[in-house]
């Protein structure tokens, strides 16, 4: 094992060395433009934010390739700070590229840039659903430079996706992605291309040195100032009349809820609540106030509940994990997660963290059958204490011991 780690590690501080040693155009910011993007936000930056954002700013001016690693905890703000730094290898005469695992996530990110964004910077997205005809025009306009910043899935790995003058790559959510892919995209962009990758996943830190050697690392720990504490409360799954108390009462005060099943339909083999299931049982107690979104959903129709959702045109998603990474949704603030147990923690802090990012205080419920392991109950109680994930992700190592992730 420790020759298995050892030799990762001389394989990464070799790439390291290798991109290290590749000399790049420096790109000239203008700091004065970002600035003003940064008053116009709605909300002010935290210092960790200020912070990694001089780090990566910094490495754009300089003449090395950047590798770096964005750490931190869910709705710590990472996606802003990658926005900013894409803005500023904009203005230098540059492209970005940013890739999502899910198309839900890169229309969130795109969604984002065109507001914060002047009018005169084009963004486009690009779908695994975008029709033959409209890809064909992205791909021209890629390779003519009309396109400042590109915003998709996997779809941005394809050969046919060439750039002008890719400056920068934002991947997010890095680790739904392989070493090899990040090193193929690294590769579009020539030597001028900086990299960024995120994380929302806390990884400690001597893993973090193992897995990903070769990079650089920024972390944002702290949450925004206006952020209340997510209170976590665990229920036994029999006592559901309380659970549907409380939601009516959150109905009342125009919330909304996140309801998360572990599965989408029924199983003869496992004894987990559907997603389906649980949706038909809702629906006949709050008629016209329940939708439904899983893994099967067609795009188009992910994308309509989704907006409806955002503009509250119902009151309950039910959904299966899908919902996991990323998506921002600042009036929902109730999540009920069942099964419980049968989530790893850091799945379960990702969840929680669908809750929690508008103005007023958020709950989540982890429903669970009455017999629990010694390590189900453990998680759970984690989770109540903290909310912090690089705290989590310290527990959960003990829990589950080291050697998986090796």
């Amino acid at each position: 094992a420790y020759d298995e780690i050892f030799s990762t590690f001389l394989v990464n501080s070799e790439i390291r060395k290798k991109i290290k040693k590749i000399k790049k155009k420096k790109k000239i910011l203008d700091f004065s433009k970002q600035n003003l993007i940064i008053k116009d936000l709605d909300f002010s930056l935290t210092n960790d934010q200020l912070k990694t954002l001089d780090e990566i700013n910094n490495d754009l001016c300089s003449s090395t390739k950047m590798f770096r690693l964005l750490q931190g905890d869910v709705g710590s703000g990472k996606t802003i700070v990658s926005l900013l730094a894409a803005f500023n290898t904009i203005n230098s005469g540059f492209q970005v590229a940013v890739m999502a695992p899910t198309e839900i996530l890169a229309r969130q990110h795109y969604n984002l840039a065109k507001k914060i964004y002047p009018s005169n910077i084009t963004t486009k997205l690009i779908s695994g659903k975008s029709n033959y005809k409209e890809k064909k025009i992205i791909l021209n306009e890629l390779i003519n430079k009309n396109i400042d910043i590109i915003f998709g899935t996997h779809a941005i790995f394809q050969k046919k996706v060439k750039f002008k003058k890719l400056g920068l790559i934002i991947i997010d959510e890095q680790h739904k992605f392989g070493v090899n892919q990040r090193k193929k995209l690294s590769d579009k962009g020539g030597n001028d291309c900086d990299v960024l990758l995120m994380t929302a996943t806390p990884i400690p830190r001597t893993l973090t040195m193992t897995i990903y050697g070769d990079m650089d690392l920024s972390i944002i720990k702290e949450k925004p100032k206006n952020r209340k504490m997510i209170k976590t409360y665990s229920k036994l799954e029999n006592k559901i009349d309380d659970v549907l108390k409380f939601i009516k009462k959150e109905i009342n005060l125009e919330n909304q809820i996140f309801w998360v099943c572990p599965l989408i339909e029924e199983s003869k083999k496992l004894d987990h609540t559907s997603a389906i299931q649980k949706f038909e049982y809702l629906k006949k107690l709050f008629p016209k106030q329940v939708s439904i979104l899983h893994g099967k959903t067609d795009i188009i129709e992910k994308e309509e509940i989704l907006k409806k959702f955002l503009n509250k045109e119902f009151k309950i998603l039910v959904s299966t994990t899908i919902i996991e990474v990323g998506i921002d949704f600042p009036n929902a603030n109730v999540i009920i997660i069942e099964n419980a147990n049968k989530f790893g923690l850091s799945q379960l802090h990702q969840l929680r963290g669908r809750v929690g990012r508008g103005e007023k205080e958020a709950t989540c419920i982890l429903m669970f059958k009455s017999n629990l392991s010694e390590n189900a109950k453990k998680r759970i109680n984690i989770l109540k204490e903290t909310n912090d994930g690089f705290v989590i992700s310290e527990e959960d190592m003990k829990i589950r011991g080291f050697g998986d992730i090796l």
